[in-house]
């Protein structure tokens, strides 16, 4: 099985709605960091390889004929060249409600994965390492605004 669709939004530009559309269009689970919480001991491992240099993406995207969010929003340019028959979806938001969203969320999760419930930590770890690959480490608004997905990709 091959990656159709390859979602290039970042977190809390409506991935999830997209999860959900291409789901209802016959595609299957759509990979995204919700199937990733909840098959942390298999993905988890797969995607810190990926994060290190060494992914593995037929494993990464087994069963799944589409991905959305983080982490695989990261990669998009390295799996357009292993998927190129793949179609791109990009989603976006203004860079003022985006910084506003993923401040008051994902950030929030993922900002000291030590303070979380031990069952929740591996994911938010890798999490935090595939959020900061993307965005960096400096998440302060100015830098989340020049950042946005409305402002890397034109």
């Amino acid at each position: 099985m091959s990656l159709e669709v390859i979602g290039v939004g970042w977190g809390r530009t409506a991935t999830n709605s997209l999860k959900l559309a291409l789901e209802k269009l016959g595609f299957g689970v759509c990979h995204h960091m919700w199937e990733v919480a909840n098959d942390q001991e298999r993905l988890v491992p797969l995607w810190n390889a990926a994060l290190d240099g060494q992914p593995d993406w037929p494993k990464t995207f087994y069963g799944n004929r589409s991905a959305v969010d983080w982490p695989t929003a990261g990669f998009w340019q390295e799996l357009s060249q292993i998927y190129p028959n793949a179609k791109i979806i990009l989603t976006t938001r203004s860079p003022e409600s985006w910084c506003v969203s993923i401040s008051e969320t994902i950030l929030k999760v993922i900002d000291d994965p030590e303070q979380l419930p031990e069952p929740a930590r591996p994911v938010s770890r890798m999490a935090k390492r595939a959020v900061t690959r993307s965005i960096g480490d400096d998440w302060s608004e100015a830098a989340l605004m020049e950042n946005s997905n409305a402002t890397r990709i034109k």
